[in-house]
């Protein structure tokens, strides 16, 4: 058995249903006899300064993809018909595939909105010796009669096996890789279509000569740690091979917190930026406070004029829920960003992730010590602002900073790629 194949004894069953072309897929089910009878079918905005969420296969065939601006997706396919995405719509019908996934397997976790992780391991005397790629078929039968919904499932040992195989099964497909083929299955894919690689990391890859897995697969471990570090080398190790150690987790705790905004006209003034930024921090901040979690990871997202995404991250010692706190360390990187590279920009993000549970009331530090990016009392302050705004709604107590700012587009809370 080569050193790369994993047994198959005991080994895991976890599925991966990916819901195809979500957006677009419920724009048509709730309204058939409009976006229902349309192909070339795209869900965004439809403004000048509109973006995609989601575009129908037929219009990906043109060159179409999620996040491409709306008028440069009707200029790759000029007959496309373009509709707003059906918020609460997407909402009820995602609980709907959750409850059907629940029935059917004993552990089901949420990725997003339109994905969700089953682990089906131990389950075969249940089902009779089933194997899971007929499992897995039939779940997509199941789905499809109970919800409407087209999905989409791939299947393996592990989770990153599972998620890269749904390339393979979509449109309403299954692909499952058996137990021992992981390596080789890996070995076949792009490192862009690899999740967790981003375009930074795929810069320093190719300065390395490295574009595919099966590159990194023949580079040794100790190589990979010089050249990347040593976690992020023994992580890539891993993932080239098909091994991920994360498990399916039932309880679908909640891993980032996001709030961003798209503006009608290119902002190029500091202080504007920092009132723009100050709204999405209060935003994030009262998701945390909402469910009794802190951040230590604190990160910006900017996309300029000409669509280049830059975007800065910092960690902290101790978790953070406070907006002033937010704000604080989220200005900071924004300095820096809008340092590197001044130009208009035309999308604001603030992220929260690294979350922790809060803790419970501490003392505060009467001699002095450490400052502290935020105390017990900034926390005492802002809880009491939300129930403020629980009561009165969010407009009636906001900084004055932002009171004078101009209304563009409403933000963007995503807990879609926050799990």
């Amino acid at each position: 058995m080569s050193k790369d194949r994993m047994p198959s004894q005991g080994a895991k069953r976890i599925l991966l249903v990916d819901c195809d072309s979500f957006f677009v897929q419920v724009a048509q089910l709730e309204d058939p006899g409009g976006a229902g009878k349309h192909p070339l079918l795209l869900v965004g905005g439809r403004s000048g300064r509109g973006v995609i969420t989601s575009a129908s296969y037929a219009v990906r065939e043109y060159g179409v993809r999620s996040g491409m601006p709306t008028a440069q997706a009707l200029k790759l396919c000029p007959e496309a018909v373009v509709v707003p995405v059906p918020r609460g719509a997407v909402v009820e019908r995602s609980r709907a595939v959750k409850a059907v996934l629940k029935e059917l397997s004993p552990v089901v976790q949420a990725a997003s909105v339109d994905e969700f992780y089953l682990d089906l391991t131990g389950t075969e005397r249940m089902l009779r010796g089933e194997d899971l790629a007929a499992t897995a078929d039939r779940i997509r039968r199941v789905v499809r009669e109970r919800t409407e919904v087209a999905v989409s499932l791939g299947g393996g040992t592990q989770r990153v096996v599972a998620k890269v195989a749904t390339r393979l099964a979509k449109p309403n497909g299954v692909h499952v890789v058996p137990p021992g083929d992981e390596a080789a299955f890996m070995a076949r894919f792009r490192l862009e279509e690899l999740p967790g690689i981003g375009p930074a990391f795929l810069k320093q890859l190719a300065g390395k000569g490295l574009s595919t897995c099966a590159d990194v697969a023949r580079v040794e471990r100790a190589w990979l740690s010089r050249w990347f570090g040593p976690a992020r080398g023994a992580w890539l190790w891993e993932r080239v091979r098909g091994i991920d150690a994360s498990e399916v987790d039932a309880r679908d705790r909640r891993k980032s917190i996001s709030s961003e905004r798209t503006f009608f006209a290119d902002v190029d003034d500091d202080d504007e930026l920092e009132r723009r930024l100050l709204e999405l921090s209060c935003r994030v901040g009262g998701q945390l406070r909402a469910k009794d979690l802190r951040a230590r990871t604190v990160t910006v997202k900017i996309r300029d004029h000409d669509f280049t995404t830059r975007q800065a991250g910092s960690t902290q010692t101790a978790g953070l829920e406070t907006d002033r706190a937010i704000f604080t360390v989220a200005a900071s990187m924004l300095h820096g960003l809008r340092h590197r590279r001044k130009t208009p920009v035309r999308l604001l993000g603030v992220g929260a992730s690294n979350l922790v549970r809060q803790a419970p009331a501490e003392q505060l530090d009467f001699f002095g010590g450490e400052a502290a990016l935020e105390s017990e009392r900034d926390r005492t302050i802002a809880r009491a602002v939300d129930r403020i705004h629980d009561r009165y709604g969010r407009d009636a107590l906001r900084p004055a900073r932002v009171l004078d700012s101009r209304e563009e587009t409403p933000p963007s809370d995503r807990p879609r790629t926050s799990r």
